[in-house]
């Protein structure tokens, strides 16, 4: 984190620019590029999107508990042809593939009730996606609440009810993070089970302001068609807290 200052951190309309430290996304006609370096690791990548910016939730409000201000604002670019190269240790690769790009803001956090979540994002090889995600109480039920987006091979997207969707959890990793699920929506058809390539991609926080996360990359097969995607779950190791 860095304070906006003389060129250290910042964001700008005329520049078309986002930048803090050595990380910087710049947007030129219909594409962004993207620029981070770490101590051992760097990465440059031109994304362009191929369907409209997804708003999710009811009349661009997705809302996460009863009551004033327990809502968010939430937008997706699900679709975004990526190419550039990315350096570990040294070694340039070059990469291609498809991005996903969410930016949520809003000005609460979970209800006192309310202990973590699970979030998937799916790109499936049919051209569709789903955003989808629960929020778990502490009591051990699922919030309401909770809703995702489904998102055809055109750009079209529709709303989810949680009684839409099921997100069934299964094999955990240390007795805590279920790293496979079935994934159901039987209005559209859809039976998805989830797996990981890398079953360690826990993000463990040091401190009592962020949470720990397990998230990371995931594999889908089933139906419509097989896919990829990215899964991420809090409140597993403790519950979160703000």
């Amino acid at each position: 984190m860095n304070r906006q200052g003389p060129g250290i951190a910042g964001a700008s309309f005329e520049k078309r620019s986002i930048w803090n430290g050595n990380w910087r996304v710049l947007w030129q006609d219909d594409s962004q590029n993207l620029e981070a370096t770490a101590d051992d690791f760097s990465l440059r990548l031109s994304l362009r999107s191929t369907k409209q910016p997804v708003i999710h939730g009811r009349n661009g409000i997705s809302q996460k508990a009863t009551g004033e201000g327990r809502a968010s604002h939430y937008v997706s670019l699900t679709r975004l042809l990526t190419d550039g190269e990315v350096t570990v240790g040294g070694i340039r690769n070059r990469v291609t593939g498809t991005s996903w790009m969410d930016h949520e803001f809003f000005t609460n956090q979970l209800s006192e009730d309310q202990a973590g979540w699970d979030w998937f994002s799916i790109q499936l090889e049919n051209g569709a996606d789903l955003m989808l995600y629960r929020l778990r109480r502490k009591d051990g039920s699922i919030e309401p609440l909770s809703h995702g987006t489904y998102i055809d091979n055109k750009g079209f997207s529709r709303e989810l009810s949680l009684s839409e969707f099921r997100m069934t959890p299964g094999r955990r990793r240390y007795n805590s993070y279920p790293i496979e699920w079935m994934i159901e929506v039987p209005t559209l058809d859809v039976a998805l089970e989830a797996t990981t390539p890398m079953e360690n991609q826990e993000l463990v926080s040091t401190n009592k302001i962020s949470p720990s996360y397990w998230e990371g990359a995931i594999r889908l097969k089933g139906k419509p068609s097989n896919g990829v995607g990215y899964l991420e779950m809090t409140g597993y190791r403790e519950a979160v807290s703000f």
